[in-house]
């Protein structure tokens, strides 16, 4: 590696850690800590307002001062590995699961978790939502074979608590009034079909079914999981759902075992 390069890489590993001493000279050769602290300061308060963006709505829940401090401990932890600013905090969720003085408060990282896919739904590639014709031609026999592409903003997030409820009164310009953490398990479907993010809560089942055919999982396969989660579970009210809502793409027949297709024929019934 030459000089330079490394000069470069302990310059990078000094700004994210307070504990290393200044790298770099100033014009007469000497360390010039002065002038190092101002590039580890703007490093550090800029990857704090990254964060603070991200996640509003943790930034409320625990406080301004407590976030910064939170966060000032994660940029130590989790440096930028891509130039990419939007990338930038992708595993603070996780962090915030494991991070001790949080300790008693499991339900924010299912709520970081929501803000986070939001911010990715934002982001998402935009397509072309499936026609509801374009299933007209297939038999009836055979539509437990089919398997779907969902929209590229689809993310679910499950959460043992009301995280949704949570995430929405935190986000709203009112105070958030007092909320019951046993009132029970909540799952939310955050996409992006258009211009705006939709942040849904999904119904008993529909979280299982949509991350079995995210998964790869033919109608059938998501409909049995959906239905060992809530036997209430209904497949026509939720494909109706998702055509309505364009969550689908894309639909193709899967091949079952011992059927033989011919090319450019269609799928064997």
């Amino acid at each position: 590696m030459s000089r330079l390069g490394e000069l470069q890489r302990s310059f990078a590993r000094a700004l994210l850690d307070p504990g290393q001493a200044p790298v770099g000279l100033d014009p007469e050769g000497r360390a010039d800590a002065a002038r190092f602290d101002v590039y580890r300061n703007n490093v550090t308060v800029s990857l704090i307002e990254a964060l603070e963006a991200g996640y509003p709505a943790i930034r409320r829940l625990v406080g301004e001062a407590f976030f910064r401090a939170c966060a000032a401990h994660y940029v130590t932890c989790e440096p930028p590995r891509s130039p990419i600013m939007l990338h930038y905090g992708k595993s603070f969720p996780e962090f915030l699961r494991h991070f001790e003085p949080l300790a008693g408060y499991p339900y924010l990282a299912d709520v970081a978790r929501i803000e986070r896919a939001w911010l990715e739904a934002y982001h998402a590639a935009e397509a072309e939502p499936l026609d509801p014709a374009a299933l007209a031609g297939v038999a009836g026999h055979r539509a437990r074979d089919l398997c779907f592409t969902l929209h590229p903003s689809v993310r679910v997030v499950r959460s043992a608590f009301p995280a949704l409820t949570l995430w929405r009164l935190n986000v709203a310009e009112d105070d958030p009034p007092p909320i019951q953490l046993g009132a029970g398990a909540e799952d939310a479907l955050i996409v992006r079909p258009g211009a705006e993010v939709e942040v849904r809560a999904m119904p008993p089942g529909g979280a299982a079914f949509l991350e079995t055919l995210a998964g790869g999982g033919t109608l059938a396969e998501a409909a049995t999981r959906a239905v060992s989660v809530s036997e209430s579970f209904s497949l026509s009210e939720h494909i109706a759902a998702l055509l309505e809502g364009r969550l689908l793409i894309a639909a193709r027949l899967r091949r079952r075992r011992g059927c033989h297709e011919p090319r450019k024929q269609s799928p064997c019934p």
